[in-house]
């Protein structure tokens, strides 16, 4: 998905948003005054009241597809998610005032002037805002915006609210006051249900909540497959934004080269990819064994210390002179030891007493494990 053309199209229907918010405000506010309808003007402030979540939109639009900064390491998809969130927020005052409203309506119902005035200024304001909700919904589907999405059905809402005033208008019309007031209270509490679902969203969003539980079983079911993965454990999953982060342990054969380990975790970020269309940041553990089984030993020396320890117990057994390398495996809580000498020390020494006097030495040290010895041509090399 182009992140360029997602924030032009994002940006433009907010842009379209406004206008219409902007002009049914005004026409909202002068036709409810001549009419002396409280509600048409109410809902006609409701309309200049979107402009502000419109701002809200557009600014996370235009930042959240940036590229990652010092500031901003992860990216800025976390934009979209705040701004969600503060659709939400804004969606449950604006439906808790509705029911206000209503409540102090149901006591002092009001009559009204040119109706035929306020009926079209009404059913304008519906269409307008019904077709606002399609045309966003469209494009918050089409590029996955869950900002976008929320913008869409604050549309809805103000629809919604317009039927209200609608039904208000028509009550009085008729001489049913009250409608006005029990539509109203109705709605409010619609609106108030989506502004929670919207922000529960956002919520679970900002606190890393995982994504769900068939699309995990399926990323680790495709990455067990991949040749060389010997298992899988501590996978995480967190959305940011309208795209997908993820942190994964792989187990690899322990003794496979640094290089071939390298290449297997290669693999695992292209087949997750893969896997799930809005991943996009994958960060592949290679462990030789199963950390959360087997944890490792925080006593053992590390590589230096290690080493130094070592060679001091080969020196002191006079077998350190022809050692071209060694290898360390950290496994089971010991440090096991790979010998390499060339292949011309076996022309005046025995194989098998070369392995006793390295395994004892070995042995005799404490953290250490099992001996192996390699003997070939050019091993530095």
């Amino acid at each position: 998905m182009d992140p360029y053309n997602r924030k032009k199209v994002s940006t433009k229907v907010t842009i379209v948003g406004a206008i219409v918010d902007f002009l049914l405000a005004i026409i909202k506010i002068i036709a409810g005054y001549i009419g002396n309808s409280g509600a048409l003007v109410a809902d006609g402030i409701h309309s200049l009241s979107d402009l502000l979540s419109d701002g809200v939109v557009l600014y996370a639009a235009k930042h959240s597809d940036e590229e990652a900064d010092d500031e901003h390491p992860y990216g800025h998809g976390r934009f979209e998610t705040v701004a969600t969130l503060g659709l939400s927020i804004i969606l449950a005052i604006i439906g808790a005032g509705i029911i206000l409203d209503a409540v102090n309506n149901l006591s002092n119902p009001t009559s009204i002037q040119h109706s035929s005035l306020l009926l079209s200024v009404v059913v304008l304001s519906i269409l307008s805002k019904e077709t606002l909700y399609w045309y966003t919904l469209k494009v918050a589907k089409t590029y996955k915006s869950s900002m976008l999405k929320a913008n869409a059905w604050h549309h809805r809402t103000d629809a919604l609210s317009s039927i209200v005033v609608l039904i208000g208008i028509l009550g009085s019309i008729n001489g049913y006051l009250y409608l006005d007031s029990v539509a109203a209270i109705i709605v409010g509490l619609m609106i108030i249900y989506i502004a929670w679902e919207l922000g529960l969203g956002a919520t679970k969003e900002l606190v890393d909540t995982s994504i769900d539980s068939e699309k995990i079983k399926m990323l680790r079911e495709t990455i067990g497959k991949i040749s060389g993965v010997v298992n899988i454990h501590s996978l995480r999953t967190r959305r940011n934004g309208n795209k997908i982060s993820c942190d994964i342990h792989v187990q690899v054969d322990p003794f496979l080269s640094v290089s071939e380990g390298h290449i297997i975790s290669v693999s695992v970020e292209r087949t997750a990819k893969k896997c799930l269309d809005d991943l996009n940041d994958v960060t592949v553990h290679i462990d030789p064994e199963d950390d959360e089984v087997n944890p490792p030993n925080d006593d053992l020396p590390e590589r230096a210390q290690a080493l130094g320890i070592l060679n001091k117990a080969l020196f002191n057994n006079n077998c350190d002179g022809d050692i071209e390398r060694i290898q360390l495996h950290y496994l089971d809580g010991k440090i096991h030891v790979d010998f390499f000498l060339p292949i011309s020390y076996l022309a005046e020494n025995d194989e098998n007493e070369i392995l006793n006097i390295l395994s004892k030495t070995v042995s005799e040290l404490q953290g250490f494990g099992n001996t192996k010895v390699y003997f070939g041509i050019n091993q530095r090399q």
